[in-house]
């Protein structure tokens, strides 16, 4: 036991109540210790993952967790495929991941698992003194966020969202021209989750623990469980990879904050409709009453004055977009048409311009220093950049540059733009996690090649 505590204490940490949890320089990491992570769900995502972690040589993935066999073996593959020790296995049940977590020997965690054991799983590693990376979101309920952070800050452990589209490479451009004032003092920001899922929702298929596109439960499709959130909630059910892109760009928790929210649903069609066109009226898929509207629409108020709009569409037939927009005093930029205009800089006035040559201009250092090491990787490069902050955080080379603060400023979305729907569009208070910590936290990500 005393070596497993000298382990899992080589990061020191500091989580006081005045002071934001920080990793301290790992001094004790030598060149020939490698950090040890375990990973819980081994579907489709966390495959893809594992093999991620297994592509650095300062990562072993001793032990992984999952109630599928399927996905156990296809997970083992990845292993052979890279040459590497066979894991430790934990299958015996739902619950076995806490048999996990206070076995076995983990400097961290990665969590790639259906949205609502995100936050058991989450604070089970952390109470064993163990380091946090969730897939999105981190937790479903506001009560679930401040577990989140009152664990984290009372055992120093840090609780990681694994939000990859921040490291999307035109977004790193577009937060580097923000650095650089290209669009003057920001405004308004936007952001979403616009993905036509009929096809997931109501997939057949046999998938695993971390299955389907993203997650699933044993012995079902992705629509074993994605789908019965459209069926029991009317929110902005996956607000992050909207918010988490300019969360950044605003300084969110780290000199700005979100003050309140309101939101506004449409009716619920597209469901129904799809199931109806596919499986006909009689079909018993026909009968279920979808709360979840077509498009929700919530709008941010922060501190500093900008707005921040976020959309989520998932039941209507349309072309994929995250519906970025960054707008400020000279400027703004646009990606579903990948435009900019730039006061003063643009050709024309009044006319949009191609981003692509400021997305060269202004390709960030990050990308530019590890593009041959992403390549290949998964969503574009931007899962080699989202492992790499957090296995680098583990070391302690970096300080995490999206921590439990920003991991439940995004995902207390879905429950408060729930609630405003339900007080017909009433503005909502999102709670100040930093307990105002914001006002002199230090902007983090995306200041240089190291972050």
């Amino acid at each position: 036991m005393s070596n497993k505590i000298h382990r899992r204490n080589f990061i020191k940490t500091i989580a006081t109540a005045s002071m934001a949890a920080t990793i301290i320089p790992n001094k004790l990491f030598g060149s020939s210790e490698k950090v040890r992570v375990g990973v819980i769900g081994t579907g489709f995502r966390g495959q893809g993952m594992i093999g991620l972690l297994l592509n650095r040589s300062d990562v072993d993935v001793p032990v992984i967790c999952d109630i599928d066999d399927r996905m156990i073996d296809m997970a083992l593959k990845v292993f052979d495929k890279k040459d590497r020790p066979a894991p430790k296995i934990y299958n015996d049940g739902p619950e076995d991941f806490r048999n996990m977590v206070s076995n076995e020997d983990l400097d961290g965690v990665y969590i790639a698992t259906p949205w609502r054991w995100h936050h058991p799983m989450s604070i089970a590693a952390m109470e064993n003194g163990i380091h946090v990376g969730t897939e999105v979101p981190a937790a479903l309920t506001v009560k679930e966020c401040w577990d989140l952070v009152n664990t984290s800050e009372k055992t120093g452990k840090l609780c990681m969202i694994m939000e990859n589209v921040n490291y999307r490479r035109d977004i790193m451009a577009v937060l580097n021209m923000v650095r650089q004032g290209l669009f003057g003092e920001l405004l308004h920001c936007q952001g979403g989750y616009q993905h036509d899922l009929r096809h997931v929702k109501f997939n057949d298929g046999v998938q695993g623990y971390g299955g389907g596109v993203e997650f699933g439960e044993k012995g079902f499709s992705e629509a074993a469980w994605r789908t019965q959130h459209s069926v029991d909630r009317n929110a902005d059910l996956y607000p992050t990879h909207g918010l988490g892109p300019v969360s950044p760009m605003l300084d969110i928790n780290r000199g700005n904050r979100m003050v309140h929210l309101t939101s506004t649903a449409t009716q619920a069609r597209g469901l129904h409709k799809y199931v109806v066109d596919n499986g006909g009226k009689d079909h018993p898929n026909a009968k279920v009453e979808f709360k979840l509207g077509d498009v929700i629409t919530t709008v941010i108020k922060c501190e500093n004055g900008q707005t921040i709009m976020l959309s989520h569409d998932t039941n209507s037939p349309r072309p994929y977009s995250l519906n970025f927009r960054v707008q400020g005093t000279r400027g703004l930029w646009m990606k579903d048409n990948n435009s900019i205009y730039i006061e003063g800089r643009s050709p024309q006035s009044h006319r949009w311009e191609s981003d692509e040559a400021y997305m060269k201009e202004f390709d960030h250092p990050l990308w530019k220093k590890y593009e041959a090491d992403a390549s290949g990787a998964g969503h574009g490069g931007m899962d080699f950049f989202i492992v790499r902050a957090f296995v680098e955080s583990l070391k302690g080379n970096q300080q995490p540059v999206i921590d439990v603060y920003d991991a439940v400023s995004m995902s207390v979305i879905v429950p408060l733009s729930e609630k405003s729907i339900k007080l017909n569009s009433t503005s909502v208070k999102i709670p100040d996690f930093t307990r105002g910590k914001w006002k002199t936290n230090q902007p983090i990500f995306g200041l240089d090649d190291r972050y």
